[in-house]
């Protein structure tokens, strides 16, 4: 979404001179294009020591390297293989426990509502403290904010709002941009300076495949592959192109990288903001 409103945004202020100064734009572990996005999955994979390298080429070979749609019996049979390796795997980061029951799969992309009734099965231990488990916490976000109490604290009008949940998918949008890269390439060709990020242990969303489509760009290097530090440590790593396109990883950090990393990225983010380099 934020180079489909950016754009607009732009277009908008060039031909009625809306009121709004838009500097540039910034986006997180986005869900860009499909084709680049879930094709970096499985080399991602393979390259976090996941899969065997055997099993990697020969399903890189079966494939032919693209994997949204298989196009033969023998590509399925090896991403049934691959998903049957990993099934265990948090996507959202692969070093964290991963509680299959509070999590959405990979391609809901943290958009399904949970049902209530899903409460009902949490467990506490003699502590009265939630599993280590950070799914917990989408869970219980929902029970929060439509708790009566908390709404009256918020100052929210009774009736105003029916039903709050985490992520959810209004009936009002359709879903017909197949791809937002020519929206990056059309709003950076604009002038408008964009930052990509990406938390490195996403396997929902990888760096893998965002870096794919941001080459896909032809944008030349200005400032090529480096880390940048917070507080004397590596915090990641990143690399300028022209059009002021800057993009970084968030070393640690999973789908998205501010849940995981919040210092890092307040850091990242304010460079960014005040025109310094990360």
């Amino acid at each position: 979404m934020a180079p489909v409103l950016a754009l607009e945004v732009a277009n908008a202020k060039e031909l009625y001179g809306a009121p709004f100064n838009l500097k540039g734009y910034l986006a997180g572990n986005p869900l860009t294009d499909e084709n680049f996005d879930f094709d970096g999955t499985i080399p991602f994979l393979h390259g976090m020591a996941l899969l065997s390298d055997e099993l990697y080429e020969s399903t890189k070979k079966s494939c032919s390297g693209k994997y949204l749609h298989p196009n033969s019996v023998d590509c399925v049979k090896h991403l049934d293989a691959v998903r049957e390796v990993v099934k265990d795997v948090n996507p959202y980061h692969i070093l964290e426990p991963f509680c299959d029951i509070r999590n959405p799969s990979p391609g809901e992309i943290l958009i399904r509502k949970f049902p209530k009734e899903s409460f009902e099965e949490v467990s506490f231990d003699n502590s009265g403290q939630l599993p280590d488990c950070r799914g917990f916490g989408y869970l219980f976000i929902d029970l929060w904010a439509n708790n009566n109490t908390v709404r009256d604290a918020l100052g929210i009008l009774e009736g105003t709002v029916v039903d709050w949940n985490k992520c959810t998918q209004l009936p009002y949008y359709t879903k017909d941009i197949q791809s937002t890269v020519p929206y990056h390439l059309n709003v950076t060709n604009e002038g408008y300076p964009a930052l990509i990020y990406s938390g490195d242990h996403d396997s929902c969303l990888s760096h893998v495949g965002t870096q794919a489509w941001i080459q896909s760009l032809n944008f030349s290097i200005t400032d090529d592959w480096r880390p940048w530090y917070v507080g004397g440590q590596v915090a990641g790593f990143t690399r300028r192109y022209s059009n002021n396109l800057t993009f970084a990883t968030v070393k640690g950090a999973g789908h998205t990288a501010p849940e995981f990393k919040p210092k890092e990225c307040l850091a990242m983010i304010g460079r960014w903001l005040s025109g310094t380099p990360l």
